[in-house]
């Protein structure tokens, strides 16, 4: 079992979840709610991992608060 980090954001036009994996090409999705996204994300990954395990372009580190002013 893998596992990786899929950075998800919820867009304000449409409502809807969407959710990518940093440097893995094609590993993206979007759903109503942050299950069906993460059950959306799985598959999208396990075709993509049916091509051979990828190469990653980056490595996701964490997240920062940024304060300004």
């Amino acid at each position: 079992m893998r596992t990786y980090t899929a950075i998800v954001e919820k867009c304000p036009d449409t409502g809807l979840y969407v959710g990518h994996v940093p440097g893995f090409p094609g590993a993206h999705s979007q759903a109503a709610s942050l299950d069906k996204l993460n059950l959306n994300l799985q598959e999208v990954i396990g075709l993509l991992l049916e091509d051979g395990e990828p190469q990653l372009e980056v490595e996701f580190v964490g997240t920062q608060l940024v304060m300004v002013g």
